[in-house]
């Protein structure tokens, strides 16, 4: 079974930065994606950025792409979503999410994924 566990959330001020990381397992080999999302307070899921795991091809956000970058270690079947100068509106429930994936490209559409982590959740407030 595919699983995914997020961690690195937590309460910082504005400004501040976190770098979130996403365990994958159960993919044979490395030929998935993974999307990060996030839901704020009353909010509608959102897309952030996405990774192919084999092309190392980055989608992202076009709001978020200069605060956020997306990185992956594979020794360690693990993404990292880096946050930097965060701001109230970022704050939110992150999850990850995995998908096989056959071309050299990613999505950050919620429903391209099938697979999906627990959330971990990012406040940020003074």
């Amino acid at each position: 079974d595919v699983q995914l566990q997020a961690s690195g959330g937590g309460l910082v001020q504005p400004g501040d930065s976190l770098r979130l990381s996403c365990v994958v397992s159960g993919f044979g080999e490395d030929n998935y994606a993974i999307g990060w999302f996030r839901q704020a307070p009353g909010k509608e899921r959102e897309g952030i950025s996405c990774i192919n795991v084999r092309y190392d091809h980055t989608n992202y956000e076009i709001s978020l792409k200069d605060r956020f970058t997306i990185s992956r270690d594979n020794a360690k079947n693990t993404v990292f979503l880096q946050m930097n100068g965060l701001k109230p509106d970022d704050t939110g429930v992150y999850h990850c999410a995995a998908q096989l994936w056959y071309n050299n490209w990613c999505s950050i559409y919620e429903t391209s994924y099938d697979y999906w982590g627990q959330g971990t959740l990012v406040t940020v407030s003074s």
